[in-house]
């Protein structure tokens, strides 16, 4: 892509999704060109040598190469005369382990040419027949990724497949979203499988629908969403790493000994050839803003369990596409929920063809615990504080005025002394513990914002917001 400066833009496609009108592409690649000749260099340029990744054997070339096995007249990535790309991976070695070189192949990447934000992106392609080794996918990784690394940088693969030992096989892809988290990688994923007999060595699109805080994965009909994800779903204190610029990727890996796909055989494929007929870029026509209404108050005992949730209804133009929903809640130790009944992710509505939605709003709060005895002792005025422990140290006195025991009466005027020593200690500013701050929920007015975000929206402010009165008792 040429980098689209003005347009940190949501991207779309030349079909309509249920009403949402993608218009032309922003950017593309048709591959249209005479046969053998390489692949323009205004938009792609290629990852070469030896990645020491993912226990993968391939050495990557570039058309030209003469390095590690590449054949400058047998290309590994080419246009071949009939609209498409061809991306082959060519056995050169005999070696399974990982990093040996054992095979060429091609990765390319707009990265430097073209950075892209929101949108719909999609490819056009088929794959090598499945077999061991063969791990085939169409991607994007954060254009920040030279400063601050993988996986902090985001990765969204719109398609992997590898054999049914890596979970897949012939009628199934991966897409999946990577990135870093406070505890360390954060990995989520589905599976699609093809109906009606179909498998990836037929011409299949693969791509999604990027949005402020929200990715949604499909084949071959962007009306029909197989996988979705949000900012909600990574958990709680995370960031999502998918509001700013990413590249494409395209390449075949061959997998070694420990690799995803298995290390390659005598059955693997050679060449094993990857045909892409196009890649695209869309933009969507910009959505309105969403209507909330004036949802209910909550008022809820800290720690209750019900009457604590309020409904909105929620509208939207049809063919306005899915919208995610969050919330927040000035509460102290109180956190809040958005469900909307969505059966491929709760925090969002789905306008495709609907113009009205629900959304359900819950707030958890936390109970006060008890204070302990010696925290509650030091809420007690210096005076008062003395003046228990002085009655308290008589009864002990009386009682030892009363037993003749040869233990007990010795027992009580010793723990009479020990109050009253320790009671004028405390009163007078002795050593305590300090004051621990409030525990639980405390009383008071608070309030639950509830946050909408568009297929449009700019991806640092929500598209709208409405705001829920919140009373705990």
């Amino acid at each position: 892509m040429s980098l689209l400066v003005a347009s940190i833009i949501t991207l779309g496609s030349s079909s309509s999704a249920r009403g949402q009108n993608w218009g032309t592409p922003v950017w593309s690649d048709e591959f249209n060109g005479v046969a053998g000749t390489p692949i323009d260099p205004t938009k792609w340029t290629y990852d070469t040598g030896i990645l020491n990744v993912n226990n993968e054997v391939e050495y990557y070339c570039s058309p030209g190469m003469t390095t590690g096995g590449c054949l400058a007249t047998n290309p590994n990535a080419y246009l071949d005369g009939n609209g498409d790309l061809i991306i082959q991976a060519i056995k050169v070695g005999t070696s399974t382990q990982a990093n040996s070189g054992s095979w060429t192949s091609a990765r390319l990447k707009t990265q430097s040419l073209e950075a892209f934000q929101f949108g719909r992106v999609e490819a056009r392609m088929s794959l090598p027949p499945v077999a061991p080794g063969i791990w085939p996918a169409f991607w994007a990784l954060g254009a920040n990724i030279d400063t601050v690394s993988w996986p902090n940088s985001g990765e969204a693969d719109y398609m992997e497949n590898v054999p049914a030992s890596g979970g897949l096989g012939a009628t199934k892809i991966a897409s999946s979203l990577h990135q870093g988290g406070t505890s360390g990688r954060i990995d989520r994923s589905a599976t699609f499988t093809f109906p009606n007999g179909e498998d990836v060595t037929g011409m299949h699109v693969y791509g999604a629908i990027w949005s402020p805080n929200m990715m949604q994965f499909y084949v071959d009909d962007p009306t029909k969403v197989f996988y979705v994800q949000t900012a909600s779903d990574i958990g709680a204190g995370q960031t999502w790493e998918f509001n700013h610029t990413f590249f494409l990727l395209l390449n075949l890996a061959i997998g070694g000994e420990g690799s995803w796909p298995g290390a390659f055989d005598a059955t693997t494929p050679n060449p094993a050839v990857m045909t892409v007929d196009y890649v695209r870029i869309y933009r969507a026509t910009a959505v309105p803003v969403p209507s909330m209404g004036n949802p209910p108050s909550i008022t809820v005992k800290a720690g209750a369990t019900s009457g604590n949730t309020s409904n909105i209804s929620v509208g939207e133009k049809a063919g306005s596409g899915r919208v995610y929903f969050s919330c927040t809640t000035t509460a102290p130790s109180a956190s809040c929920q958005v469900n909307t009944g969505d059966a491929l992710n709760v925090n969002t509505v789905d306008f495709s063809s609907a113009s009205a939605g629900n959304v359900t709003v819950s707030v958890t709060t936390a109970a006060n615990a008890l204070l302990p005895p010696l925290v509650l002792w030091r809420r007690i005025p210096e005076v008062g504080q003395f003046a228990v422990a002085a009655v308290l140290g008589m009864v002990l006195l009386g009682f030892a005025a009363r037993w003749r025991s040869r233990w007990l009466r010795p027992a009580f005027s010793l723990g009479a002394m020990l109050l009253l020593s320790g009671g004028l200690l405390l009163s007078c500013g002795g050593s305590t513990p300090t004051m621990p701050p409030p525990t639980g929920t405390a009383p008071g007015s608070y309030t639950i914002t509830v946050n909408a975000y568009t297929l449009t929206g700019n991806g640092t402010q929500p598209d709208a917001t409405v705001s829920i009165p919140l009373t705990v008792n």
